[in-house]
């Protein structure tokens, strides 16, 4: 499965199955938007630092508003 120049949003992305997901995404090529309420940027760190490309983003996903944001910043990146 090659996920190269594809975009992917996940969340819950901080820990468990979240974060395994994230690193698995970018490890096949993807451009990861970890989101999460608990703060990822130790993570995104570690993926960025061995190639990878991914963005924190702390997003409520129970919130309209904050989701709307992520999609917003998500673009813009």
């Amino acid at each position: 499965m090659s996920l190269k120049d594809k975009v992917a949003i996940i969340t819950g992305a901080a820990s468990g199955i979240g974060l395994a997901a994230a690193r698995r995404f970018v490890a096949e090529g993807a451009k990861v938007v970890v989101a999460d309420v608990q703060d990822a940027s130790h993570e995104v760190g570690e993926m960025t630092k061995q190639g990878g490309e991914a963005i924190f983003l702390q997003v409520d996903v129970s919130s309209e508003a904050q989701v709307d944001r992520l999609i917003e910043r998500t673009v813009a990146a």
